[in-house]
Order: structure tokens, then sequence, then C-alpha cells
């Protein structure tokens, strides 16, 4: 979308292939809504276009109550652009702006404040402070339809400093009270009030005793298969575990977050699947988490990806149009622990799925921490970057050199060299992984595209890839026509083979 007008096409057809993409204010009602809201379509001199839901709330918007525009999926321009924006619309959705405020956000990004907000404000009609506003009131909402907890401490575990600035924001986006939102959800049937879960969470203090239960949203086709397939066959004992049949799944697993513990589990629906979101519960030790928790779950099942774009580029190429066709709704997943999963690539060189999946479980054993108490098979946190940079590892029967590059990745992101943030420069990330003792192209460019997100990854001297590229009658040379989707490309190849990502030939 380049035009205003072209915009206001696809409003009108109620495109949802760009929700999330841009926003629609009202001039007449004061509303701005998802470009597929289905409400009668507002005629073309009352409408403006904003690129953010902070932008549209910035000049005094309200969300609309049907179609709930703030709580679609997040753009995957972000996911694509390695610039100052991009990043930093990675860093304000993971929290850093709620924990580390505008100074800690520009320190990250290597700029000054001044700097930031000048960009942000230029290019999405909001700052910083705007963004992360919108953000902290989507949390709130989440928090007073889906738990029984008192109103102060919904504002608190939204990220808001103070219960006035809680009441004003969340007043002002959507033309309620805190009190009056959860009542009308209650109303609608979609309220925590009356459930035995929630009467037993008040019963310990507002604790989340039964989880947070969420509805993560996606666009497009999802072909949950896939993914759950994919995570389920890497799953490390004690951290995490897939429960069920294929077709019916429930992911779960640990996580260690800036307040506390969490446990996250996520239920596949229905194959290739078009309802819209995931099911979730997040079972938090700190409900100031949720933001953190909620977008490494996304990352995790790359929920913010656009699958229109990417079957559009990937779907017009003779040699992957046939994948693309077969399979729609394909995700490239993420990572919901970035340092675990530069250990795990590490531990996955040379050595099968399998296999790295039983030495990721004895590393885990030896130096995880426990949980307080089981959850299932979940036992205990992936071990911290900083113990294993110490570690001895012995217990892992692999040779010195490979013992060697495990702690030197884990001393690299323990020290700082090595960042693996969601706003992180992805090309100083690579270099840096690539300067240090046994890291490779495969194992730096395997990192790139799972922990730092980055669409547009090519392996070809993977095994799997070259299997594949065979299979389609194509050469590693067109994979350059695939960007910037090449990660997806990758994903195509290694699902057609049938085959899970071979050792790394580090």
């Amino acid at each position: 979308m380049t035009t205003e007008d072209s915009r206001y096409e696809a409003v009108r057809s109620r495109d949802a292939r760009f929700d999330g993409v841009f926003f629609l204010g009202v001039r007449t009602t004061g509303i701005y809504c998802r470009p597929s809201c289905p409400a009668v379509t507002p005629k073309r001199e009352n409408v403006r276009f904003y690129p953010t839901a902070a932008a549209a709330q910035a000049v005094g918007f309200r969300a609309c109550r049907r179609c709930r525009p703030d709580a679609v999926p997040g753009s995957a321009e972000w996911n694509v652009r390695a610039d100052l924006v991009g990043r930093a619309m990675r860093m304000i959705s993971d929290g850093v702006v709620d924990r580390e405020g505008v100074a800690g956000l520009s320190r990250r990004l290597g700029y000054s404040s001044r700097q930031v907000q000048r960009q942000l404000t230029a290019e999405l009609g909001a700052g910083p402070v705007a963004l992360a506003r919108a953000q902290r009131a989507h949390t709130a909402r989440v928090l007073l339809q889906t738990t029984p907890l008192p109103v102060t401490q919904v504002a608190f575990a939204a990220g808001f400093a103070s219960v006035r600035q809680f009441n004003d924001t969340v007043r002002e986006i959507y033309a309620r009270t805190p009190s009056a939102l959860r009542a009308a959800s209650a109303r609608g049937g979609h309220g925590p009030a009356g459930r035995p879960e929630a009467r037993e969470a008040a019963a310990h203090g507002g604790a989340a005793v039964a989880g947070v239960p969420l509805r993560l949203a996606y666009r497009g086709r999802y072909d949950t298969g896939q993914v759950f397939g994919f995570l389920a066959r890497r799953a490390v004992p004690g951290v995490e575990e897939v429960r069920g049949a294929p077709g019916g799944r429930t992911y779960r697993r640990t996580l260690s977050l800036p307040y506390g513990i969490g446990i996250a589990e996520v239920d596949e629906c229905a194959a290739r699947s078009s309802k819209g979101w995931l099911d979730c519960r997040l079972h938090l030790g700190d409900l100031r988490d949720l933001t953190t928790a909620v977008q490494r779950v996304r990352r995790l099942f790359d929920l913010d990806a656009d699958p229109y774009a990417v079957a559009e580029r990937l779907g017009g190429e003779p040699a992957l149009g046939r994948l693309v066709s077969r399979t729609p709704g394909l995700r490239s997943p993420g990572a919901a622990d970035t340092h675990e999963l530069a250990v795990r690539a590490v531990l996955g060189q040379q050595v099968t799925v399998g296999a790295a999946r039983t030495l990721g479980g004895t590393l885990v054993a030896a130096y995880g921490k426990p949980l307080a108490a089981p959850d299932g098979t979940l036992t205990h946190l992936f071990p911290d970057a900083g113990t294993l940079a110490e570690a001895p590892l012995g217990e892992l029967g692999m040779p010195q050199t490979r013992r060697r590059t495990i702690r030197a990745v884990a001393a690299a992101l323990a020290d700082g060299t090595v960042v693996l943030d969601p706003g992180a420069d992805r090309e100083e990330t690579e270099s840096a992984l690539l300067a240090l003792p046994g890291i490779g192209p495969w194992t730096a460019g395997y990192i790139r595209m799972r922990a730092l997100g980055d669409p547009d990854v090519f392996l070809p001297g993977d095994a799997g890839v070259r299997h594949g590229l065979a299979l389609i009658g194509a050469e590693a040379g067109q994979a350059d026509r695939w960007r910037p989707w090449r990660s997806y490309a990758l994903h195509h190849l290694w699902h057609a083979t049938g085959l899970t990502p071979p050792p790394a030939p580090n």
C-alpha cells in the first residue's frame, strides 16, 4: 500500500491482509479501526490513515469496540527492517521502554533520545513513550477482561507508573473506565467473573494460579501442524514438552523473565487454520512480565508474519510455487529465549536433532535452575549464560573443542560481546558470532534466523536445503530472488523433504 486511495480500497473491501499494517481514524465518530472492521464503511473524506495504533490515539481517536484494533498482529515490517525504526519497534514490543525508559531504549539502539524520538515520530506519528503507552493499554484491557485481579494490581502489572495514569489512559483510549470495561466484558460472556479458576485465583490474593488466558492473533492461514511438529522434534526435556496427538497438541515451556519465572502453554488448532488466533495461557510469578512473555511467545510461533506477502513473492517463483501452494500458512519459528537458542544451536552441530535434544536435557539437568515445584515434565529453566561460561560441561560427552565453543558463546552472551535482544543489529551480531571459535556460517545464520527473527536468512551449505533444491529443480543461486523472505523458503525446502535441519557443517 503506497497511497491513501489504495488504503481506502482495502477498507472498502474489508481486507484483513492489512490489519496491523495501517489503521484508519473516522473523524465523524472519533473512532479508529483496523481495515477489516465489519462496521459500515465511512466516507472517504471522513477517513484518516495512521501507521500505528499509537499514532491514532495520539490525535484523539478511541479504539473501536467491534474490531479491537489494538489487538491485531504486529506489522511484519518491523521484523523485515533492520534500521533504527524497525529495531526500536521490536524493543518497545518487548517492554524495554516500560523497564528502562526512553533513555534505556536509546542506549540499546546506540542513538540519542532526541534522535530516537524524532525518527519514530516522523515515520510512525508517535514517539517511544506513546508507542509503549498504547501497548500498556492493550495489556491492561487483556488483564481486566481475563483475570479477576483488582484494578490497582492490573494498573501496575500492565506497566503504568500510577493508578491515575492507568485510569486516564484507559478512559482516553477505550472511552470507558477500567471497571466499566471489565463489566462490559463480563456481560458479554468473556469476563473472568464466576469462573472456578478465577475464584481460586482471587482466593490466592490475585496470583496467577490458573494463568492468564489469551488469544494470540495472527493474520492469514497458519499451518499449526508444521510449527508444532518443528517445536516438538526439538523440545528439550525439563524445559519444554508437547502433550497430545497431532491436531490437538499443547506446547508448554518454562520462561526466565525480567521479574520472575513463567510457564507458557499454547494449543494447536486445526491444520492450516484461519480462525485468526492461537489459544495461550501464561502462568506468571509476576504479572509485570505479561508484555514480555506475550512477545516471546509471539516470536516463537512467528505470529506477526505476513503470509500474504510471503506467498506473493515465493509463490510466483516457478521452483517454489508448488511448495507454497501445498503448504499455505507455513511459518519460520523464532525463539522464546535467545540465549538458550544460541547454546542449543551449538549443541546441534554435527549431531542429529534427537541427539541434540538429549544433550540439551543433560545440560538442563546439570546446570539449569530448578523450578520451586515440577509442573508436569517441566522442571527447570534453561541454564543462564553466566553459569555455562564457567561450566566444565563434562557431562555432555562432547569433544573438548565443542565444549570450548559452548563456553565461548555463553561468555560472549554474558558480557555483551554478542547481543541477541529483539533490537540487535543483525549484521553486527552475525559478525560477532563468526568471530567466536567453532562458529561457522551455518550456526551464525541459524541463530540470526531464529534468535533475531530475521525473515531473510538462507543456508546454502545445509544438506537439507541442497536436498530440497534438488527436489524442486532449483539452484542456490536463485535464492536471491526470494528476498526478503528467504527464511520461509528455507522452511519450505525443509518441510518438503520431510527432514529436520541436519547437523551443522561448521
